[in-house]
């Protein structure tokens, strides 16, 4: 997983409906890794979202870069529902991390 080149969309969080941050990375484990060891200033940081709660990867970073900035439009109740049908407990799933599984076809 470390290493691998995905473009992905994310959100984290820092408890069960907590704060919600969305991103976009080419390298999902490593930039959650940045996120939960603080390498990363900024929101993620200073609200210590460090919770990877929900993710699906893409297969070119247009179009990762598309779904975050629908995601961002969303309201927080439909985002809500997004992470929970993947997540319903808002576990932290950043060791699943599965490229393969959560790739969505355009």
């Amino acid at each position: 997983m470390e290493g691998e080149k995905q473009p992905a969309v994310y959100m984290m969080a820092n408890r069960y409906r907590g704060t919600i941050y969305i991103g976009v990375t080419s390298s999902l484990w490593s930039r959650v890794w940045d996120h939960k060891n603080g390498t990363t200033p900024g929101l993620t940081s200073q609200y210590k979202l460090t919770r990877l709660v929900w993710y699906e990867h893409r297969h070119t970073m247009e179009a990762a870069i598309l779904r975050e900035k629908q995601l961002k439009e969303w309201q927080r109740a439909w985002k809500i529902r997004l992470i929970e049908a993947m997540n319903p407990d808002w576990r932290d799933l950043h060791d699943e991390i599965d490229p393969v599984a959560t790739l969505v076809e355009e």
